[in-house]
């Protein structure tokens, strides 16, 4: 247990455990009370920690491996020498934040990698600007998924274009003619690229992001946030429960430690250079050497690499410290120790998570949304209605993956058989299956940002140290109005007659103007250079 106990453990966290994973538990019971109770146990959390075909094991290894490397970097003034190095880029509040969007956007390749690396990493440097926690959880969760989804290298892109080849062999029996023969013959990743301009909801949200930072302007809870932080009332809320634990002394430099970057920029980067390289390892193995680059990252193993690439940090932090004279073996193990503890909170934030999206599943959740999409439906309405059923589902389940998994292989063929089976091989009605289609990618991550019950979500108010219902509840006003200006322009403005090309920059230009007209400008601090004693990082932190 963390220092403190039951202090570190937020309210919301026992009622989730009590209230919404049991009662679910309840119903699949039969509304057995006694049954339902071991049932959560035996049947829920269990399965849900010791998942390693879904990852969940090596997820949770994972970052617990990675908080202990994020102990040993800050106890050996790694992290601070980081800060300082930066700070001369990063003068002011909206130039950190600009650089930390950025930063998400850099590491496309895996979306948890992505959460983990950058929040860790710039959490120091926006606690010095004065950037509320809940603003960096929100550019860390909002640039993670969106950009591992759009790019065509990344560990999500072979599971999407599996399930796309599944949904175009069943459409293809729905067709007749040449509409047949042209779906049959498409290519998956070819179908997947045409794809990429449709995701309204994932281009806009990495574009809300850029302009919330850029403009410096927030709204709603949010804003109240910002102001906070900026009037020098904190980073995080009075009374606030962050998912991770930075109060104890190893979340700062050993008196004395030189504070120099590499000590915390070299083991990221080993990180990153290890998941990048095991992700192309792993998949060239499953694939042979002949294959395309989209196929070995496609078919790579996510989860080991991450294993391997959070293990390789911990040992080349540990090497550093030791080589260099800056901790001994002791201080390595108790910074190492220290770290994976701050970390324990949020896994059971994610182990209970896990359980209620189980729950959600086995209660029927999923199959009854499906279900919402059969009958008799006007084509043109099909794109936003997939958009809104995939949101619900993802947000109800707390996954995307799965919400993908059910809905993909059902709107393809459903798609085609709504429209006939013509209309695709001439293109008349091509534009609204790959419209179809991105809604549901696009959906699924719309409803991971509405989800307090997602890993993404949790996996961001972990990196960025943030009370988890602060995430939530400042992040799901901008998941709302970017999701909303995607339906409408994106799903259903061009299923109806406004081009791809003229709906993507007027969404844009939308939310640039809600942002201008309803945000309120935060003061901008300009950044100060911290001393190297104890008080002066701890305040940092």
């Amino acid at each position: 247990m963390l220092p403190g106990g039951s202090r570190f453990c937020p309210r919301w966290l026992r009622s989730l455990s009590r209230s919404s994973s049991r009662l679910g538990a309840l119903v699949v019971a039969g509304y057995n009370p006694l049954q339902a109770t071991w049932r959560l146990i035996d049947q829920y959390i269990v399965p849900a920690l010791g998942d390693t075909d879904g990852g969940h094991t090596q997820i949770v290894v994972f970052s617990l491996l990675l908080g202990g490397m994020v102990g040993m970097i800050s106890r050996n003034g790694g992290t601070m020498g980081v800060v300082n190095a930066v700070a001369p880029l990063a003068r002011n509040r909206r130039r950190g934040k600009i650089a930390t969007a950025l930063a998400g956007l850099a590491i496309f390749f895996d979306d948890y990698a992505n959460t983990l690396v950058v929040g860790n990493t710039m959490r120091p440097i926006t606690d010095k600007l004065k950037v509320s926690r809940e603003k960096l959880a929100y550019l860390v969760d909002s640039t993670a998924a969106p950009v591992a989804a759009l790019v065509p290298v990344s560990t999500w892109v072979g599971y999407e274009v599996s399930l796309i080849e599944g949904g175009l062999s069943a459409a293809a029996g729905e067709a007749t003619g040449a509409d047949a023969g042209f779906l049959a013959g498409l290519s998956p990743y070819t179908f997947f690229i045409e794809t990429i301009p449709y995701l309204f909801y994932p281009l806009l949200a990495m574009a809300f992001v850029l302009l919330t930072s850029a403009m410096n302007r927030d709204f709603g809870a949010m804003a109240r946030a910002e102001a906070r932080a900026a009037a020098g009332g904190g980073v995080l809320r009075p009374g606030s429960r962050p998912a991770t634990d930075t109060s104890e002394s190893f979340v700062r430099s050993k008196e004395g430690a030189p504070q120099k970057w590499w000590n915390a920029g070299i083991p990221v980067l080993t990180v990153v250079l290890v998941v990048l390289g095991g992700l192309y390892a792993s998949g060239r193995a499953s694939v042979g050497p002949d294959a395309s680059l989209m196929d070995i990252f496609g078919q790579a193993d996510p989860f080991a690499t991450l294993l391997w690439g959070s293990l390789a940090g911990c040992l080349v932090a540990a090497a550093m410290s030791l080589g260099q004279r800056i901790l001994s073996i002791r201080e390595c193990i108790d910074a190492w120790i220290g770290g994976v503890k701050a970390m324990i909170i949020a896994m059971v934030i994610l182990t209970l998570a896990w359980s209620l999206g189980a729950v959600t599943q086995d209660v029927g959740t999923a199959g009854y949304l499906s279900g919402l999409l059969s009958g008799n439906l006007p084509i043109f309405l099909l794109p936003a209605l997939v958009i809104v059923t995939s949101g619900a589902m993802a947000c109800a389940t707390g996954t995307s993956w799965t919400t993908m998994a059910i809905l993909i292989p059902l709107v393809i063929p459903l798609t085609v058989s709504l429209a006939g089976g013509t209309g695709f091989a001439d293109g008349s009605l091509y534009g609204i299956l790959l419209a179809t289609t991105s809604s549901v990618l696009a959906g699924a991550i719309w409803g991971d940002h509405c989800s307090p019950i997602s890993d993404t979500t949790v996996l961001s108010s972990t990196a960025a140290a943030c009370d988890h219902v602060d995430h939530v509840r400042t992040q799901l006003p901008y998941a709302i109005l970017v999701g909303v200006v995607g339906l409408l322009l994106g799903s259903l403005g061009t299923a109806l007659f406004i081009p791809v090309w003229v709906a993507l920059p007027a969404g844009v230009a939308v939310l640039a103007v809600v942002l201008w007209f309803f945000g309120t400008p935060i003061e901008d601090i300009p950044g100060r250079r911290l001393s190297a004693s104890p008080g002066a990082e701890e305040g940092a932190q």
